[in-house]
């Protein structure tokens, strides 16, 4: 049997500019960050023939273009198989549809742990190219790279996306102690709420394509916050990136009428008079994960969840998408 663990995210900023509408134009930028909550697959040699899945759904046919599961499908028909033999299950920490990337870590997680089986090693990179193969080019989904990236890699990293597809990863430079400031001051609520990552993003996407000058420099505006808040966090200044985070979310809020809600914006305010500098929804928006940097974290905890919210606490997580049994 091979187990294998892919990390969920959050992101830091530059979210939107990992699309290939726009980075293929105009190049993009984005500051992700890996943390300590994961979504878990396992692959092995069942004793009768057959493919047998375990997720939300159980499913058990004999040939790959019978599964209904289409992650699952593509990745099975990537790895080439012949006669199936296979079982898979998947757990995850946090569900789907939350806005931390879970779709692009089940991807990273269920390739790394097929490779693996057929013993065969992937660096994150090939990792996180295929991954991208599977959730964006092959269904051409209007989505980013950052989910299968950052999954891959781990880490706190930055992110260059070039109009040639390649991708750079380099990690966020920054003081242990001003990781230990982001550990301790960044905080994470669940809103109730869940919603389709493509959905939100497909009038992005399409206004994009459209070249919609509103859109663009929407986007620029983002890719510059994200450099901003890269120089900040490198520098040590903590309370100037959650100002950043403040500014990114007024911004984000104007790409779509789907990005926020008046629930939503009611627990923003309140977080922001609660000692809370600035936040942001994690994800495409709509739903999901508030997620803040606060002054004052005992007061915007016990505010946030007298609104009826639950805290996720977490960690980052340096590891990546890695086997854990094989």
């Amino acid at each position: 049997m091979v187990l294998t663990r892919s990390p969920l995210r959050i992101s830091l900023g530059g979210g939107g500019t990992d699309l290939p509408s726009y980075y293929r134009a105009h190049g993009g930028f984005l500051i992700s960050a890996a943390i300590d909550k994961y979504v878990f697959v396992s692959v092995l040699r069942p004793f009768t023939p057959g493919i047998y899945l375990k997720y939300s759904r159980l499913e058990h046919v004999d040939r790959v273009e019978e599964v209904q599961h289409p992650i699952i499908r593509e990745c099975l028909g990537m790895t080439e198989r012949g006669v199936p033999q296979v079982e898979i299950t998947t757990l995850a920490d946090i569900p789907a549809g939350t806005g931390l990337g879970s779709s692009g870590s089940f991807t990273t997680a269920l390739l790394k742990a097929l490779y693996t089986y057929d013993r065969v090693f992937l660096h994150p990179a090939d990792l996180a190219r295929l991954a991208c193969e599977v959730e964006i080019d092959r269904p051409k989904e209007p989505i980013g790279k950052q989910d299968q990236y950052i999954a891959a890699f781990g880490g706190i990293t930055c992110f260059t996306f070039s109009p040639d597809d390649t991708v750079e990863a380099v990690p966020l430079a920054i003081r242990p102690d001003t990781l230990l400031d982001l550990e301790d001051n960044l905080l994470l609520f669940f809103t109730g709420m869940r919603r389709s990552a493509s959905a939100v993003l497909k009038d992005q996407d399409v206004r994009t394509r459209e070249s919609d000058g509103q859109m663009i420099a929407n986007l620029h505006t983002v890719k510059d916050l994200a450099v901003r808040s890269r120089r900040a966090m490198e520098a040590g200044r903590c309370a100037e990136f959650g100002e950043i985070m403040h500014e990114h979310w007024l911004n984000k809020k104007k790409r779509s009428e789907g990005m926020s809600n008046s629930t939503i914006d009611e627990w923003y305010d309140l977080g922001r008079a609660s000692g809370a500098i600035g936040g942001k929804v994690v994800g495409a928006g709509g739903g999901g994960f508030l997620l803040f940097y606060a002054e004052d974290r005992v007061r915007l905890r016990k505010a946030m969840v007298g609104a009826g919210l639950e805290e996720v606490r977490f960690r980052f997580d340096f590891e990546g998408t890695k086997v854990l049994l094989s």
